[in-house]
C-alpha cells in the first residue's frame, strides 16, 4: 500500500475549499433522503394507488443503485468534476419530473431518473474527499460531513411535512432546483482544483441492468405478495423464482467478468466484504425506518403530516449525532470496532423494546428511543467507510467507496420492500388512497401498532444480523499521510 495517494500533493487550503464544494453536492442527496418521507401519507392520499406508495423511495434507490458503482469508474475514467456535474444535472431533471408528476407511476418513473443522478452524488462526495484527505486524518473532517447531514436531518423533515400540509407535496421537488445552482456556483471552478486521476475502465452496463432486473421482481414480489396475491400463488413463486435466477446469472456474471460492477477484486478483502454486508444490513433497516416512522406517527398517535415530519428531526438529528460520534473518536479510542459492536447492541436493544411497546409507550419516549437509535446506527456510517477506504489501495478507492455506496443502495431497497411488505400484508398502506382525511383514521391505533410491532422486530433483525457481520472484521491500523514538505498546512482540527 506504498502507491501515492492524490491527498499528499495538496494544499491545506485547497483541501478545504474542494471538501466545502463536494460537502455541497452531497447536501442536495443528503436532503433528498429525509425530505420525502413525512410526505408519502399525503402523495398517497393525493395520487391514489397507495399500495405503490413504497416504491417512491424504492424507485429512487433502485437506479441509484445499479448506477453508483458505474459513477465511480467513470470517474476515474473521465475525472471528478465533469461527472460529478453530470449527475446534478441528471438529479435536477428527475425533480422536476417528480414536480411535475399527475400520477403515481409518472412520480414513480421521475424518482427512477432522480436516482440515476443521485447514484453519484454522495458516492463520487466521499470519494474525492478520499482523495484529497489521508485515512487518519479523514475522521477529523466528520465535522463537515456531520454539518451536512444536521442541516438536512433538522430541516428535511420539518420542510417535508410542512409542503405537504401547508403548500403542496411538489414542493419537496422543486427546492432542489436553487440548492443545485447554489452547489453548481461553487463547484465549478473549485473542482478544478482537484487533482487528476484518470485510469482505464471497462464499464458493466449488463451488470447493472442485471441488478435492476432482479431488484425489481423482488420488489414486485414484496409489493404483490399478501395482498394483491397470496405468498404461495404462482405470480408471486414465479418472481421470486426469477429473483433466485437472476441472482445465479449475476453471481457468474461477477466472476466471469474482469470489471464487473460489483469487482471481485475489492470484494475478496474480507474487510471490505464483511464492512459492506454490515452497512447493507443496517442501512435496510435504517432506512425502513425513516420512511415509514412517520406513517407510525400518524396512525398510532393521531399526529399530522407537519407535525409527524417534525417527529422524524430527533431521529435524523440521532444519526448526525452519532456520525459525529463516530468519525471524532475512531482515531481516539483503542478499538474503532469494539465502539460500533457495542452501539449496534444499543440499536437492537432499543429497536425490540420499541417493538414491545409499539402503540401505548406515550409518544415523548418513543421519540428518545427513535433518537438512541439513530444514533446508534449512525456511528457505523463513518467508522465502514473509512475502514473501507483505509483497506484498499489508492487506485481502488473508488471502485471500493462505490461498492460500499451500492450496497448501502441495495440494502435500502430490500428492507424498504420487506418492511413495506408488512404493513401492505397488515392493511396499513392501503387506505392511504382513499383521502388525506381518512387516510389517518381509516386504520385504528390498534392495527397499526400491531403492524408497526412487527417492522420493529424485523428491524432488529436485520440489525442483528449486521452486526454478526462486523464481528468478523479484521481491525487494520488507520494509515496516516505519507511525509510532505515542511510548508505544508496541517488539518484542520475537529
Amino acid at each position: 500500500m506504498g502507491e501515492t495517494s492524490p491527498h499528499d500533493s495538496i494544499s491545506h487550503a485547497e483541501r478545504t475549499r474542494i471538501v466545502v464544494a463536494v460537502l455541497l453536492v452531497m447536501m442536495l442527496a443528503a436532503l433528498d433522503q429525509t425530505i420525502v418521507s413525512p410526505a408519502l401519507p399525503t402523495i398517497g392520499a393525493g395520487l391514489g394507488d397507495a399500495t405503490y406508495l413504497s416504491w417512491i423511495i424504492s424507485a429512487y434507490f433502485l437506479t441509484a443503485t445499479a448506477v453508483t458503482p458505474l459513477y465511480g469508474k467513470i470517474a476515474d475514467i473521465k475525472g471528478r468534476r465533469p461527472v460529478l456535474l453530470a449527475a446534478v444535472a441528471i438529479f435536477v431533471l428527475g425533480s422536476i419530473a417528480c414536480a411535475l408528476a399527475p400520477t403515481m407511476l409518472a412520480l414513480i418513473l421521475g424518482r427512477a431518473l432522480q436516482g440515476l443522478g443521485g447514484g453519484g452524488l454522495i458516492s463520487l462526495a466521499q470519494t474525492v474527499i478520499g482523495d484529497v484527505v489521508a485515512p487518519r486524518e479523514r475522521g477529523r473532517y466528520m465535522i463537515y460531513i456531520s454539518a451536512v447531514w444536521a442541516t438536512a436531518s433538522v430541516a428535511g423533515p420539518v420542510l417535508g411535512g410542512v409542503f405537504a400540509q401547508h403548500l403542496h407535496w411538489s414542493m419537496i421537488f422543486w427546492i432542489n432546483l436553487p440548492l443545485a445552482g447554489a452547489a453548481v456556483a461553487v463547484a465549478w471552478q473549485t473542482l478544478k482544483r482537484l487533482p487528476p486521476v484518470h485510469r482505464p475502465h471497462k464499464l458493466d452496463f449488463l451488470g447493472a441492468g442485471l441488478v435492476v432486473a432482479a431488484t425489481t421482481t423482488f420488489l414486485l414480489a414484496f409489493t404483490w405478495g399478501g395482498s394483491a396475491y397470496a405468498w404461495t400463488s404462482p405470480p408471486i413463486l414465479g418472481l421470486l423464482g426469477l429473483t433466485v435466477a437472476l441472482v445465479a446469472i449475476i453471481a457468474r456474471h461477477m466472476v466471469r467478468t474482469e470489471e464487473a460492477i460489483i469487482p471481485m477484486r475489492v470484494l475478496a478483502n474480507p474487510v471490505v466484504m464483511l464492512s459492506t454486508l454490515c452497512v447493507f444490513c443496517s442501512t435496510g433497516g435504517y432506512v425502513g425506518m425513516s420512511v415509514f416512522s412517520p406513517l407510525y406517527f400518524e396512525l398510532a398517535y393521531g399526529l399530522d403530516t407537519a407535525a409527524s415530519g417534525l417527529a422524524l428531526v430527533g431521529f435524523m438529528v440521532g444519526t448526525v449525532t452519532g456520525a459525529n460520534l463516530g468519525g471524532r473518536f475512531m482515531t481516539r479510542v483503542p478499538s474503532y470496532k469494539a465502539m460500533v459492536l457495542w452501539t449496534g447492541a444499543g440499536g437492537i436493544l432499543v429497536v425490540a423494546l420499541l417493538a414491545a411497546t409499539a402503540g401505548w409507550l406515550p409518544f415523548p419516549l418513543v421519540e428518545g428511543l427513535i433518537f438512541l437509535f439513530g444514533a446508534s446506527i449512525g456511528v457505523q456510517f463513518p467508522v465502514c467507510t473509512v475502514a473501507v477506504q483505509n483497506a484498499v489501495d489508492a487506485h481502488d478507492l473508488g471502485a471500493a467507496t462505490a461498492t460500499l455506496s451500492f450496497m448501502r443502495s441495495l440494502g435500502s431497497v430490500i428492507g424498504i420492500a420487506v418492511l413495506g411488505s408488512v404493513l401492505l400484508s397488515q392493511g396499513v398502506v392501503q387506505s392511504l388512497g382513499e383521502g388525506a382525511k381518512a387516510s389517518v383514521h381509516a386504520v385504528s391505533s390498534g392495527a397499526a401498532a400491531h403492524a408497526f410491532s412487527i417492522v420493529f422486530g424485523m428491524t432488529g433483525a436485520l440489525l442483528f444480523l449486521g452486526l454478526v457481520f462486523y464481528a468478523f472484521v479484521e481491525e487494520l491500523p488507520l494509515r496516516g499521510r505519507v511525509h510532505r514538505p515542511e510548508t505544508q498546512h496541517p488539518p484542520i482540527e475537529a
